[in-house]
Formats: C-alpha cells, sequence, structure tokens
C-alpha cells in the first residue's frame, strides 16, 4: 500500500454525525500541495471543515481560496474587499453611518451560487469578529446534509425524481431577505437580474468527490420542476425542502475568531442564525469557490 503522502501533522477529527470536522497541524497561509489534496478528500467525506486559529489577511484568503477553482466576483458588487473583488464582506458593523458589509447573508436554508449556471463547489468564510452575549457564542451557520436526505427518500420519490431538473432564481433568496422587517437591501437592478438570469439544474446529483447522490433543489432558490404544471411542482418542492430541513440532517457550527469554515456546496445547505443584534459586531470574509473543475451530473 503507498503511504499517504499529506503531513503527519495535519489531523482530522469527525463531529458525531454526518457532517462537520475538525482539521488540525495546518496553516492555510502555506498548504502543501499533498495536504490540499487530503483536505478536498476530506471535504468530500464529511462536508463542512474548521480550521481553527488561522489569521488570513485578504490575499492569504483569495490564494488559499484559489486553489480549490476558480474565485466568484459577486454580482453584488456593494461590499468587495478593497483591492479584492473575489472576497465579500459579511458583517453588521456601521462605520460612518454605512454598513461595511452585506449585514443579513445567508438568513434562510439555501446553496450557494445554485441560481449559477456554474454553480458553486465550496465557501471559504473566514471569522474574524463573533458576537458575544452573557458568555454565549451567537450567529452560527446551520448545516443540513443533502446526502443523507436523499438517502432517506421513499423508494417512489426517488423514482419520481429521477431525471427530473428544477429552475433556479437568484431573485426569490433576494426578495425573501428584502421582505424582512428592517431589511435594508434595495431590489435587484434590471443590469443585475440580467447578470444572474434563472438557471436549470437536475434535481438530484452524483457528487463528483463522493460518488453519492444528492438532493440539488434548496429551498433558498429553487422555483419549480421544470415541465411540471405549478400546482404539482409546488407540492413536490414544498415536500422536499420540509424534509431536507429536518433536524435529523442538520449540523450546527459555533464560530470562534480565527476560525476557517470550508464546506461543500454540492452537498450541503446551509442558513446563517440569525440571533444577534445591531450593537453585537459579527464581522466574515467570504470567498467562493466555483464548480469550474466539475460538471453537475445527473444520478
Amino acid at each position: 500500500m503507498t503511504p499517504d503522502p499529506h503531513s503527519a501533522a495535519m489531523r482530522m477529527t469527525p463531529e458525531a454525525g454526518s457532517l462537520g470536522a475538525s482539521v488540525e497541524g495546518v496553516d492555510l497561509r502555506q498548504v502543501s500541495e499533498p495536504d490540499l489534496q487530503q483536505i478536498i478528500r476530506w471535504l468530500g467525506e464529511r462536508g463542512v471543515l474548521r480550521f481553527a486559529r488561522q489569521d488570513l489577511d485578504a490575499l492569504a484568503l483569495k490564494r488559499f481560496s484559489a486553489r480549490l477553482g476558480d474565485l466568484e466576483i459577486n454580482v453584488v458588487r456593494t461590499f468587495q474587499e478593497p483591492g479584492h473583488p473575489e472576497v465579500m464582506v459579511l458583517s453588521n458593523i456601521i462605520e460612518n453611518g454605512r454598513p461595511i458589509g452585506l449585514p443579513d447573508a445567508g438568513q434562510s436554508w439555501h446553496a450557494d451560487m445554485s441560481y449559477s449556471a456554474v454553480v458553486a463547489f465550496a465557501n471559504v468564510l473566514h471569522a474574524r469578529q463573533v458576537p458575544q452575549r452573557d458568555g454565549r457564542t451567537l450567529g452560527a451557520t446551520e448545516f443540513c446534509d443533502m446526502a443523507a436526505a436523499y438517502d432517506d427518500l421513499p423508494l417512489e420519490t426517488k423514482r419520481t425524481l429521477q431525471g427530473r431538473r428544477a429552475t433556479h432564481d437568484f431573485n426569490k433568496f433576494w426578495d425573501m431577505m428584502r421582505a424582512r422587517p428592517g431589511s435594508t437591501r434595495a431590489p435587484l437592478s434590471a443590469e443585475q437580474r440580467a447578470a444572474k438570469p434563472p438557471v436549470s439544474h437536475p434535481v438530484v446529483i452524483r457528487h463528483p468527490i463522493s460518488g453519492r447522490n444528492v438532493l440539488y433543489a434548496n429551498p433558498g432558490y429553487a422555483v419549480r420542476i421544470d415541465g411540471w404544471p405549478a400546482d404539482e411542482s409546488e407540492r413536490l418542492l414544498g415536500q422536499l425542502f420540509e424534509h431536507q430541513t429536518r433536524a435529523q440532517y442538520r449540523y450546527v457550527f459555533r464560530w470562534s475568531v480565527g476560525d476557517v469554515l470550508l464546506w461543500d456546496n454540492l452537498r450541503v445547505i446551509h442558513q446563517a442564525v440569525a440571533d444577534y443584534g445591531p450593537d453585537e459586531p459579527r464581522l466574515m470574509k467570504r470567498c467562493q469557490v466555483m464548480a469550474t473543475r466539475f460538471v453537475l451530473q445527473a444520478a
């Protein structure tokens, strides 16, 4: 047997459920190629990986993320790191009367970039400030496992989904966030809508790393089953959304300053927990890794 060439210092400790693991013994500013390949294998296995005590400036965050694939420049360009458009700022902090980042990012179940013709492979999120109250950490991120959710579907539902496609629309999630009390989001401009028109993807995909079947129709962006009557499409999507967000598929991650969280957007859906106030600062820096090395294959 050929020995694993990755660094002996790097180790992975899985969480109790199907999702989540902590990776220790690696500085993301200087990852060897064997270690990077092992990280990708672990990501395919566990879906969400935590790297604690990292200190990455925007350039270092971008450099690590770019080794996983091409990086997105978000169509909403208001909250990008100066000089680094691939790094998006997510924050509720106000400076000089203006928000420094997107304050309500991801506060409902979704899979990043499923509204794009080229979808997202991985999200790399770095915690710079984490809200605290009475000794409790706030602003957790929750995940649901779409591979486990698919496995548990009734056989009849699996047969129904075989070969089906669903349309995903960027504007669905954007308008959901705009409708929330206190939202300051403006409606998407005609130019922004044109840059991200609705797209169609298989409802079930075969994961390119693990080979497992995965549900790929999420509450944030999926709007209809292609070719179905509206009422039947709405009923099936509603059933899928209810099923995939059940507690048994859920993993809750509670942040510490310095954490880098790497998650697999092909495997999980996620949401940010908005349990903190405007005077409890939260600051995250994000790179979105596109699935340019993969093609979504129907299961």
